[in-house]
């Protein structure tokens, strides 16, 4: 395996450790709180009850099956479906970054390790100096 696929694979390795941590910790910090708030009367809907959990664990999903593509994709893929998979999972991990650094103004790991894994990425996918 060369540099750039070993890149792509601790990119991916990140951004899965990432997506577990994070969703262990919007389980306890975030939808256990507005369960308990829903049960005990907060007037919030069925339907709403069940959504949030979901749409927060969203990123979640996304972050840990992009970082699946990303070992896969160079582990076997060819270079184009490899750059493919790169930037759909670096937009990703870019959104995530972003929001994560803007919702916590800088106090928080996670926007520095999936920043961490953006740059892995660009390097994975750049091309090999002639």
């Amino acid at each position: 395996m060369d540099l750039r696929n070993l890149a792509l694979v601790s990119a991916g390795i990140i951004g899965c450790v990432v997506a577990v941590v994070h969703g262990i910790l919007v389980q306890r910090l975030m939808v256990m709180p507005f369960d308990e708030f829903a049960r005990t009367g907060g007037r919030i809907s069925p339907p709403i009850r069940r959504l949030v959990p979901l749409l927060l664990h969203f990123s979640t999903v996304s972050w840990f099956v992009g970082g699946l593509a990303l070992i896969a994709a160079a582990n076997w893929l060819e270079r184009d479906v490899k750059l493919a998979t790169a930037l759909f999972v670096g937009g990703l991990y870019l959104f995530g970054a972003l929001g994560n650094f803007w919702g916590t103004h800088g106090r928080h790991p996670g926007w520095m390790m999936l920043a961490i894994a953006l740059a892995l990425i660009a390097f994975g996918i750049s091309k090999p100096p002639i």
